[in-house]
């Protein structure tokens, strides 16, 4: 018995007290790792909905958050996690404070508004549909907090907030930069500018689309659309690759210029037809038009490959054109809420930035295409090359966009009021184009007349001195 006991003894190995402490942290940690996850779990998407006002000598500001974008405010709760209204007025205001007001940037005439009043903040359910209206908004956000009778998970509740600006007038020009793309992963945001003269400038953005100006000036939307026009046909590699094929074989400005006016001006009757709603307004319409757009290029350089008659080229190119035009007005159509109430000196704004778009690439690739013909492929040689690799990387996007278009359902169209006032709409497009047409066709035959007239004069010239 004595040897058990003492073997006993012998087996139990004490713990040091420092490993006691470790045991215990470690422990510790891994109960808290959940509750630290869920403090900072940043939702995928949330939507946040705003009205802005300037009245009087004050800018008011109501916005509408979903409350699950607060994930690091400790809201005090009872329950199994239901919201205690009656005291958490501190940690609402603290929430609409850090995560809100500190994150939106308003400005009045370029001058940023730094003195705001946080007025009040108030939990609405998620059903609430105030915020269809800034009356509506205003009156539930003054309302009395909702009572702790009422059941409701913090993460399933919205936050309503109004703030206000001291303003010099309401009549100034007034910009935003929201920062409020931090919310969560995607966030979205719809904003509703109420201008003092009772119309209304709707916005719908995602993340941080930098200083919006509220209601601009013309020349503010046109600078914007310029600079967007400029963007997008450089970042368009589609659009991109088209031009490449119109550059290849027709690398002067001379012979470039019938080309690109026809292709300009296609691109333009269906870009403004688009923009007063002359488009096509079925899901896959968009599909449709990308697949032609590839198309375009590959028919494009295969023509260069066999050698088309290039004295009719802008005839296609301007079929083309009118396909692109539609490409353009995608854009577009998504940056319009920025024009404020200057549509069409927008859209001829936009237009410019594209054709400055394309001058910069012709001015770029021509130089580089001649001096590649010249020292190192022969030319024929090299247009086949080059045509060949922008028709191979065009058929496989043509291949995969046909795809997502095989994925729709067609169904024929309701012969209604609304179907023959669409058909007059594109009879009269269609109008346009034909006479657009037929008008270039007569002016390009006049200029090669008078060149023909020309060169046949400079050469009797010449025979007459010989």
């Amino acid at each position: 018995m004595k040897t058990l006991k003492k073997a006993s003894k012998v087996m139990q190995f004490p713990v040091p007290t420092s490993g006691r402490w470790m045991s215990a942290l470690c422990l510790l940690t891994l109960l808290l790792i959940p509750t630290l996850t869920q403090a900072h779990d940043i939702p995928s998407r949330v939507t946040v909905y705003a009205f802005v006002k300037p009245e009087g000598n004050e800018l008011t500001a109501l916005l509408r958050v979903p409350m699950e974008a607060f994930g690091e405010i400790v809201f005090p709760l009872r329950g199994p996690g239901y919201l205690q209204f009656s005291e958490a007025e501190f940690e609402l205001m603290d929430a609409a404070r850090v995560y809100i007001t500190e994150s939106l940037h308003f400005y009045e005439n370029g001058v940023e508004l730094t003195d705001k009043e946080l007025v009040t903040a108030r939990v609405s359910l998620p059903s609430n549909r105030s915020f269809t209206s800034y009356e509506t908004a205003l009156e539930n956000v003054l309302s009395p907090p909702l009572d702790d009778s009422v059941d409701l998970f913090w993460r399933q509740g919205v936050l309503d907030v109004l703030v206000t600006y001291p303003i010099q007038s309401e009549d100034s020009d007034f910009s935003v930069n929201p920062e409020l793309g931090t919310l969560s992963d995607e966030t979205t945001t719809v904003l509703r500018f109420l201008v003092p003269g009772g119309a209304e400038r709707a916005f719908n953005y995602l993340g941080n689309p930098g200083v919006v100006e509220l209601d601009p000036r013309w020349h503010q939307a046109a600078l914007r659309f310029i600079a967007m026009g400029f963007d997008h046909i450089l970042e368009g590699v589609d659009h991109l690759l088209f031009l490449f094929c119109l550059v290849i074989p027709l690398r002067s400005i001379r012979a470039l210029i019938p080309v690109i006016t026809s292709f300009t001006i296609a691109h333009s009757i269906t870009l403004i037809s688009s923009a007063f709603g002359m488009a096509p307004s079925v899901l896959w319409f968009p599909p449709l038009i990308e697949t032609l757009i590839a198309l375009s290029i590959v028919y494009m350089a295969f023509e260069n490959i066999v050698g088309a008659k290039m004295e009719h080229r802008w005839m296609v190119t301007f079929g083309f054109g009118l396909v692109h035009g539609f490409g353009f007005s995608f854009l577009f159509s998504e940056t319009l809420q920025f024009a404020g109430g200057h549509l069409f000196s927008s859209l001829l704004a936009f237009n410019i930035g594209v054709e400055l778009g394309q001058i910069l690439v012709l001015i770029l690739v021509i130089p580089i295409i001649n001096l590649a013909f010249k020292y190192l492929v022969e030319e024929r040689i090299g247009c086949i090359l080059l045509s060949a690799l922008l028709a191979h990387s065009a058929w496989h996007w043509m291949l995969d966009r046909g795809g997502q278009l095989s994925q729709f359902q067609y169904q024929w169209p309701v012969f209604d009021a609304m179907f023959f006032a669409a058909l007059m709409r594109w009879g009269m497009l269609l109008i346009v184009i034909v006479g657009v047409l037929w008008g270039m066709y007569e002016l390009f035959r006049r200029l090669s007349l008078i060149e023909s007239f020309s060169s046949y004069g400079l050469g009797q010239k010449l025979q007459a001195k010989n």
